[in-house]
């Protein structure tokens, strides 16, 4: 379970984005991300009982400021992605925690170009099963709809007038749900962590599904 000494670390850290105080109070934040990190581990632990995952991967605190106009040092989150395991089961899963900004997250960021083509394909032959996946009930209640980045216009090869273009314009497919810092230190935290990615799960399945067949429907990894 987590406690509010993590808000109170993170809404520090984003008053006093610098390296001087980061060195000033790295005993506090390390106590702050050993805390994060075993609620992490705990998730994890809960999730592959009812999946089949690669690694958590725990994002370092540190900004790459390389290329970034954003030259601030630190993020002011703590935050996990959880992976199912490839090449059958898609779909990743990201859970943050920052400051009156928590949230659990899901689906597709940053598809590469066959699998968008590949999902495009599909809604463009019949969108009626992933229709019905994010209008039934419990999705309604976590997610609301589906998000993320989408062209103005339709992808090159596909119809503008495309009954389900504005599906087919998505170059994300995303799943978010907000919580108050009051629900994140809640003791049913972790649970409701834990329901809202298994409320992802038909999503999941049915892209695993599209991702891992062609366009006639046959596996490609028999």
């Amino acid at each position: 379970m987590l406690q509010n000494s993590i808000f109170h670390f993170l809404n520090q850290l984003k008053e006093n984005n610098n390296r001087e105080w980061f060195a000033e109070n790295k005993k506090a934040f390390q106590v702050e991300e050993k805390l994060a990190k075993t609620f992490f581990a705990a998730i994890y632990t809960d999730l592959e009982k009812i999946d089949s995952l690669d690694k958590m991967q725990v994002f370092r605190i540190y900004r790459d400021v390389r290329f970034s106009k954003n030259k601030l040092p630190y993020k002011n989150h703590f935050s996990v992605g959880f992976n199912r395991a490839k090449p059958l089961l898609r779909g990743g899963m990201y859970l943050h925690i920052e400051n009156e900004a928590s949230f659990v997250g899901g689906g597709f960021w940053e598809p590469n170009a066959a699998d968008l083509f590949r999902m495009r394909k599909e809604i463009e032959m019949d969108a009626s099963e992933l229709r019905s996946i994010i209008t039934e009930e419990s999705f309604q209640k976590y997610f609301k709809t589906l998000e993320g980045e989408e062209l103005k216009t339709a992808p090159k090869g596909f119809d503008k007038t495309h009954p389900d273009i504005d599906l087919i314009r998505k170059k994300q497919f995303l799943l978010t749900r907000s919580f108050t810092n009051k629900e994140v230190l809640s003791a049913n935290f972790q649970s409701e962590v834990i329901a809202t990615f298994k409320a992802m799960r038909p999503f999941f399945n049915y892209m695993s599904d599209v991702l891992s067949t062609d366009l006639n429907g046959e596996s490609l990894y028999n």
